[in-house]
Formats: structure tokens, sequence, C-alpha cells
């Protein structure tokens, strides 16, 4: 017997299959083509949910930009059911003490699992929180971060052994203060924190000998001995587009020919995750360009952009599978991202027939403003969480049951 059993045509193996999923305590422990219970039956086709391991939701501290409530809503409701929240808070999760009380607030709001980061500053390894999901790295200054100016052997190596990965905001600090520059527009923000940055910063990172090792939101194709992740933003928005202060964000976007670049890439395998970079603001912040501060929503629009890609038929599903669900979740060892016996039973059905575009009025983001808005997406019509229905049709019937990822090992 099963607390639940799901039928439907199942991404399996490599391909669309009609199957009956058993679950128990919210865990995959059966896979057949028939299981003789009751079963709800799942239209359309039925794959892993998400996972985003890059959002920043504000809270504690700013939560009249985002809360925890808020922002998980919109990821599940855009097909994402685990996030991991970045650590520059207005108080910086940089100490034991601050993540433990981080952890206390957010997790009675969460609407989905979530993971949090700590920060390395150079020098805090010892009291960083051993309980970290990740490590944060800004090489350069953006929102309430400053830039790492030096590090020591003997913290890197006590971070290696925490066995988590290590992701830097590669924009180098040195060469943002010599382009250091008022500017009024996309492409002259473009300027004022440009390539170069990224490629000394890069590289720099590349040296330190941090193990799992992620160089987050690149603009532009780069080697490095890391794992690569993109956004959506970066690969399908670009300077000359009519965006305004909501296509403000850091790293910058870039040209149209080194967006196109970007997006290539991401069609050839060049890059193993895409994350959202989830970074919203309040209207007043999104005013006037010059004084704006930079950050896109997109936790609820990453995956439902990448479908519609994948419908048009300009990016493979085996792509999308992999960089927005099946290797954001091994990065972090989840028992998410596939289906299998013994992972846990998230995933969502999407009718990949049902285009639509993007309307900001309807994002389930505080602040709902998005550079998106007219985009092509799909969005997944029902969600399942840990074998429990959090959306159907459309709609959220899901109560705050997320949890954090040390309870799902």
């Amino acid at each position: 017997m099963y607390d639940r059993v799901f039928s439907g045509k199942f991404f399996f193996h490599g391909s669309f299959q009609d199957l009956d999923i058993g679950v128990e305590n919210g865990i995959i422990t059966g896979i057949k083509k028939h299981i003789n219970e009751e079963k709800k039956i799942l239209k359309n086709g039925i794959i892993p949910a998400g996972t985003d391991t890059h959002v920043h939701f504000r809270d504690p501290g700013e939560t009249d930009k985002e809360d925890f409530s808020t922002g998980t809503i919109s990821a599940i409701f855009g097909g994402t059911t685990t996030v991991f929240d970045m650590p520059n808070n207005r108080r910086k999760i940089d100490n034991y003490a601050a993540y433990s009380d981080k952890l206390e607030i957010v997790r009675r709001k969460a609407f989905c699992d979530f993971g949090l980061y700590s920060m390395f500053t150079g020098h805090n390894a010892n009291i960083i929180n051993k309980e970290s999901s990740g490590i944060k790295i800004f090489m350069g200054e953006t929102t309430n971060a400053r830039a790492l100016v030096d590090f020591d052997e003997e913290g890197i190596q006590s971070i290696n052994k925490m066995r988590i990965p290590v992701v830097f905001h590669a924009e180098d600090g040195t060469c943002l203060k010599n382009h250091e520059g008022i500017a009024k527009n996309l492409k002259e923000y473009s300027d004022a924190r440009p390539m170069d940055c990224e490629e000394i910063a890069i590289k720099r990172a590349g040296e330190m000998g941090f193990k799992n090792g992620v160089i987050t939101h690149i603009t532009h194709g780069v080697d490095t001995p890391y794992i690569k992740e993109v956004t959506p933003h970066h690969i399908l928005l670009n300077y000359d587009m009519p965006l305004g202060p909501y296509g403000k964000v850091n790293p910058p976007l870039r040209s149209r020919e080194t967006q196109q670049d970007l997006l290539d890439g991401l069609i050839a395998g060049k890059f193993s995750i895409v994350s959202s970079d989830h970074a919203p603001h309040v209207q007043n912040d999104k005013r006037d360009f010059e004084y704006s501060k930079a950050g896109i929503i997109g936790v609820e629009t990453r995956i439902p952009l990448m479908m519609a890609l994948v419908q048009k038929k300009l990016l493979s599903f085996d792509t999308f599978y992999k960089t927005c669900i099946l290797n954001p979740a091994q990065l972090f060892s989840l028992r998410k991202g596939e289906i299998k016996v013994g992972n846990y039973a998230d995933f969502m059905s999407v009718d990949f027939s049902s285009m639509e575009r993007i309307n900001d009025y309807r994002l389930h983001s505080k602040n709902p403003g998005s550079p998106f808005n007219g985009f092509d997406a799909i969005f997944p019509s029902d969600v399942i969480m840990r074998g429990e229905t959090v959306i159907e049709g459309r709609e959220l019937i899901g109560d705050r049951m997320g949890k954090y990822i040390r309870q799902l090992k």
C-alpha cells in the first residue's frame, strides 16, 4: 500500500512514459506500468520539479521587497520546489548567529524547500555556520556586499572540508572602481561594469583552490575550471532593449551580439546550470536609472521561459532538463531532479502547447515588475512537492510545508 499514487505520462529514463508512481512519506517507492490502487491522474507531460540555486528573497531585513512567503510561492508557481537563498541580506549572513537567526525566521514562512548560503569575506571561515548549504563569495561590490579583498589559505581549506558548493559573484572590485562613472542607461551601465572585470575575477577565482566552485551569472563566453551558471536575463535580454531600470542588474546586460553568443553557448551545452538570480526591489528603487537599484526578478519565470524555448525548438529538452532541473539538484546532492525510487516526489505537469505571454501583474512576487513582461512562457498547470499537490490548475492549494534541506537528507 502507498500513501498516494500518481498516474500519467512521466519523463523517465530519457522519454515520456505512461506510468504509475507510488509515494510513501513523500518519497517515490514504486514506479510501475500499473499499480492497482486509487490514483490521482495527472494530465499532460510530467517532469521533475526544478531547483533554483540562486535567489535573493531579502528576508530578513528588506521584506518590503520580498519575503520568504511570497518568494517561495513565486517559485512553486514557476515549477520550482527547492530554492537556495543568498547571504547578502541587510544583516550579512557571515557568522553562526546570523545564519541561525535567519533560518528560524524563514523556515516558518517557506512554501517550498530551501537551503541558505553563508558569505565568505576572506577571514571568517572559523565563524561560518557549519550547517550552511553553500558558500557565497562576492569579489566585487553589489547589493549589501563589499568586495573580497584578500583571503587566507587556512580559511579555504576549512571551507573545502565542509564539502558544499562555493559560488562566486565574479566581478573584480578593483576593476569596477577603475571604471566607476555615472550611468544613465543600460549601455553606459555595461561600460561601467565591463566584461574585463568579470574575466579578471573569474581567473582569480579559478586560482583560489576551492572545491565545488561555481561561477554565477556569467555574461559572456569564458573558460574556468569551475561549474558555469547562466541566467535567463543574460541569455534573453540585452542593453539595446527599452527596459530602463528594470533591466539594471549586476553583472549588467551586454550587447545583442554577446547575448546571442551566450544563448548559443547554452544551446551548445557549455553551461551546467540556469538559475534566476531573483533579486526584487520596491518600485521606488526602479524609478530613475542613475540611482535605481540593480536586480531582476525571475524565480517564477525561469522554467517557463526555458520551456517556451524548448517548444520553439530553439533549445533541446535535454539541455533544459539538465540545466534547470537535474544539475542544480545534483550540485547540492538533493534527492530531487529525477523520477526514481528513493527520490522525493517532486514533479509538475506541463502542457507544452499552452504558450502564453508573461503578464507581470499576474506574477506572485511582492514586487512583480519584470523585464520579461510580454515574453513567451509555458507555466506548469500542477505542481507536486514531496507527494503533496501544491499547485492545481494554476491555483495555489498547498500551505507552508517547505523544509530546510538538512531535514531532507
